[in-house]
């Protein structure tokens, strides 16, 4: 068969068109990662979420400020003025803008126009990570914010770090609930040829989707048995849940143990990724990451190595998605068309969330 049945094509465009993909708008109502929170300081930071240029700063008391990045006068990037006493001066015409976004100076008359001012968005800072509200500020509901409590705890040590990815935010969540591909995209880093034909149970409610999948008896890759002990073949247990908790939120959970030893004696290895991507435009995204484990705590050469041996695989998948976005790009819409298998359900069902949640937002 050269080409698929005109019939088979249709189908699987029509599915299509009820998930959200590149071309779906942004849901501005939700909390997104903004930046780590070492990144914002008394300098001015500039950056793209959502569409949309943002300035951020700490003030002389610590909070962060998050502020529309362009002068209501002339249109001059805030980001390129100066920070003095928490306010931001443009470079243009030096206007003078507070913490909240109001105008409070124009140097060139002795009064500021009234209710002229730019955008300030809601921010709440929270372990290593500052979420950003992009959409109406009276929404803005810190309940709405998945509990990471491992995140801030003791009993946890963690790494972090950042990748800059050319492709839709939504393939990346897509990405993270089918880890069927770890079999052959990370091949090379911890994928193993097991793991894709391993048993797998899927979890979707609203809003709320997980895909399980324990593989066990299993040999891990250096990764993980390195830091573990556990090297030898078909020694262990890999127990993981990958869940999409929030649109800027996908976590990714694993357990390890000693399959041979007894259920009461076998130490269990625990590790937790927090996956957080924050769209930039409709084809680029910010990836944020903090990796965390409970074992081999206040040991930094074991955190160095996870650190670079897991950001060697997050790259491959980085790589892999931005291939997927240029195919994507470069083929014919008449030729366009994407089938889905049993494993893609919480993927699917997930698609068919964020479209229902932006064709909300449009309608309210």
């Amino acid at each position: 068969m050269t080409r698929p049945l005109p019939p088979v094509i249709a189908a699987a465009q029509s599915a299509s068109q009820r998930m959200a993909d590149r071309h779906t708008p942004f849901v501005m109502n939700d909390w997104y990662v903004a930046a780590f929170g070492q990144e914002i300081t008394d300098q001015l930071l500039a950056r793209t979420l959502l569409g949309r240029r943002v300035v951020f700063y700490r003030t002389t008391a610590g909070q962060v400020v998050a502020l529309e990045d362009r002068c209501p006068h002339r249109s001059m990037p805030l980001s390129a003025g100066t920070l003095e006493q928490d306010t931001i001066v443009c470079a243009y015409h030096g206007l003078r803008f507070n913490t909240e976004g109001d105008c409070i100076e124009v140097p060139s008359q002795a009064t500021c126009p009234k209710n002229v001012g730019i955008r300030a968005y809601r921010t709440h800072e929270r372990g290593a990570v500052v979420w950003i509200w992009m959409g109406e500020a009276e929404q803005a509901d810190l309940s709405k914010l998945p509990p990471q409590d491992w995140m801030d705890s003791d009993d946890w040590e963690r790494s972090q770090g950042y990748l800059g990815l050319q492709a839709s935010y939504v393939r990346l969540h897509e990405n993270l609930l089918d880890l069927t591909h770890l079999s052959f995209l990370h091949a090379k880093s911890f994928g193993t040829p097991d793991y894709a034909k391993a048993a797998f149970e899927s979890e979707i409610g609203h809003g709320q989707f997980a895909l399980l999948r324990n593989v066990v008896p299993t040999t891990l890759p250096p990764v993980w048995a390195v830091p573990t002990g556990l090297t030898g073949k078909g020694q262990a247990a890999r127990i993981v849940r990958s869940e999409f908790r929030s649109l800027g939120l996908h976590e990714v959970s694993v357990t390890f143990y000693d399959c041979h030893l007894p259920e009461n004696e076998r130490p269990q290895y625990r590790i937790r990724t927090a996956h957080m991507p924050t769209p930039e435009t409709a084809t680029s995204t910010h990836y944020f990451i903090v990796h965390g484990r409970d074992f081999a705590l206040q040991d930094p050469a074991t955190t160095r190595f996870m650190h670079e041996q897991l950001f060697v695989a997050f790259q491959e998948d980085v790589d892999g998605l931005a291939l997927q976005e240029l195919a994507l790009a470069n083929t014919p819409a008449e030729d366009l068309y994407e089938f889905s298998v049993a494993a893609d359900a919480p993927a699917v069902a997930m698609r068919r969330y964020v479209l229902a949640r932006q064709q909300s937002e449009a309608q309210a």
